[in-house]
């Protein structure tokens, strides 16, 4: 099984770690790509700070997030799973995770990200500021930068078994996966029980809670059906979401 992430907003710092080493991330087919966005971002960055501010979409009170994209190269790197912060990854809870739980996500994890494309949750990265809703000046829309590299790299990366596509609209556009393999992927929206509404805090929160279940089980779903059965045995109220491969999970109360 493969699961896609959407990365956080908010990150960890980088720390005191040696410096990023792009050839030892994973899914080396992205290289390329990678070094394209890294190099327009760090010149931007270092560059005119009110422009970058303005590209990057960033407040007045992240103003430092410039800064510290323009030193992106001698930055310490940490562990993405140590990196991303947030309401999903709180509740993923990766640190907390047993051994074999943890070695199950080193394996099927996958986060995508506006600067990275994809990296895996034991990828050394440094903190840094950069959506895949971003318009670079030279490079143009992020997500559709992405695309080329991603078409080639992630069905190798996605192998024979399930997807779990648990990222939002803007990560999805960077990789949609098709034929035979969208066919055994599967997308997950989560609904108030009582109204049948998308809630988007706790959205964000019970997904981060089904991979963890996912992983401390070890389940290993071969295909859509077979999650269902999975999710279910694990407590959760699933139902057909109304379109080939998605799932609505029913929570009943909303924290």
């Amino acid at each position: 099984m493969l699961v896609l992430l959407p990365p956080s907003e908010g990150k960890a710092s980088s720390g005191r770690g040696a410096p990023l080493k792009a050839e030892e991330l994973s899914l080396q087919g992205l290289a390329e790509a990678r070094a394209a966005v890294l190099d327009e971002l760090v010149e931007l960055c270092a560059g005119d700070e009110e422009k970058a501010r303005e590209v990057l979409g960033l407040s007045e009170g992240l103003r430092g997030e410039v800064a510290k994209n323009a030193g992106l190269r001698t930055a310490g790197a940490r562990p993405a799973g140590e990196i991303y912060t947030g309401v999903l990854y709180d509740a993923l809870g990766l640190a907390t995770l047993d051994a074999a739980a943890r070695k199950r996500a080193a394996g099927s994890l996958l986060v995508f990200s506006g600067l990275w494309g994809a990296v895996r949750v034991t990828d050394r990265i440094p903190s840094y500021r950069c959506s895949m809703g971003v318009k670079l000046p030279g490079l143009g829309a992020l997500g559709a930068h992405w695309r080329g590299a991603m078409a080639s790299v992630m069905p190798e990366a996605a192998g024979d078994g399930l997807v779990l596509d648990l990222r939002s609209a803007a990560y999805a556009a960077a990789w949609k996966p098709k034929g035979e393999l969208a066919a055994r992927t599967a997308t997950v929206r989560v609904l108030h029980a009582p109204t049948r509404k998308v809630v988007s805090h706790f959205n964000k929160a019970t997904k981060g809670r089904i991979v963890r279940s996912l992983l401390e089980a070890g389940a290993e779903p071969a295909g859509v059906a077979d999650l269902v059965e999975a999710l279910r045995d694990l407590g959760y109220v699933v139902e057909d979401g109304g379109k080939a491969g998605a799932l609505d999970v029913l929570v009943d109360e909303i924290h």
